[in-house]
């Protein structure tokens, strides 16, 4: 009996290859194709990447399926609810990101707050006359209070970047915890949002799109943050209410923004594109060489695994 392990990716490096020696035979198929769909019956593992959602109806169509390996840290594109009740595995890729989605994070941030865009566009127009002294100043990070949406690896990673720059990172209390948060080198408070967000200069979002966070940055909670305050988000869309934030940039309440996640991404409003102020990345949080190779290993080994038992 052979086992068929369906994937809309060849990922990056061998894992997958050597996942489909192991467990013959492996299909490749682009998502949602002819070929992925006449593959669904046979299959006993999916594997996909975080921008195709998967579908009850989809798995319906897969009645083999004992494992998804999902090339990501998040699982709301998936039927989760769903799989439990058919006891299919879910297998996602968490720990091995961190540090290089917490890296893009910090880029973004010096990016915003430092103009880094308009100056390379300025140079690369030819119409730059050289140094000036009030030419395209940027906005100092050090004693000021960052603060950050999400506890979790790569919230308390974050916080150690910005920590360095000698900014006070402070963590949104969502459980009412109380308790500091320990990232590393020292403690950070952990606060409610409408105690935290008016002492923000800068606010990251790092935590996972759930029902409970859905459009929870909303415009009545943003207009809390001090006008002049920046916001980052390497976590979702959809956490963040785009269209407050563009009325906030327009109106010049916010210092800047820089996004590396969209509501609806692949698709980005069209209103980013001439946004002011904004450093606009295509999802690039964990975009390294060695970052998608352990991504595809941890997915691989997860769903070797669950096919083995």
């Amino acid at each position: 009996m052979t086992t068929r392990i369906l994937s809309t990716s060849a990922l990056v490096g061998c894992s997958l290859q050597e996942l489909g020696q192991r467990f013959p035979d492996l299909c490749i198929a682009p998502y949602r194709s002819v070929a992925w769909r006449m593959e669904l019956a046979k299959a006993e593992a999916l594997v996909v990447l975080l921008s195709e959602p998967i579908l009850e109806a989809d798995l319906n169509l897969a009645p083999k399926v004992k494992v998804i390996g999902t090339h990501s840290v998040g699982m709301n594109h998936l039927p989760q609810q769903f799989c439990r009740e058919r006891g299919i595995q879910i297998v996602n890729t968490p720990g091995v990101l961190t540090e290089t989605t917490a890296d893009l994070a910090l880029t973004l941030l010096l990016a915003v707050t430092r103009r880094l865009a308009e100056g390379e566009a300025l140079v690369r127009s030819g119409a730059w006359q050289g140094w000036a002294p009030d030419q395209l100043l940027g906005t100092s990070l050090n004693g000021k209070t960052c603060g950050i949406l999400g506890s979790g690896a790569i919230g308390k990673a974050f916080a150690r970047r910005v920590w360095a720059l000698g900014m006070k990172p402070a963590f949104w209390d969502r459980d009412g915890k109380h308790h500091p948060v320990d990232f590393g080198p020292a403690l950070a408070p952990r606060m409610p949002l409408p105690e935290l967000l008016p002492q923000c200069s800068v606010l990251s979002l790092h935590c996972p799109l759930t029902e409970a966070t859905q459009g929870i940055l909303d415009g009545k909670r943003l207009s809390l943050l001090p006008q002049g305050s920046f916001i980052i988000n390497t976590a979702r869309g959809g956490i963040l209410d785009e269209l407050a934030v563009l009325e906030m940039l327009h109106s010049g309440f916010l210092g800047g923004v820089g996004l590396d996640v969209y509501e609806g991404e692949p698709a980005v409003n069209p209103a980013w594109l001439t946004a002011p102020r904004t450093v606009l990345l295509p999802h690039l949080g964990s975009a390294t060489l060695e970052t998608r190779e352990a991504m595809a290993r941890l997915l691989c080994e997860g769903v070797a695994k669950a096919l083995a038992c």
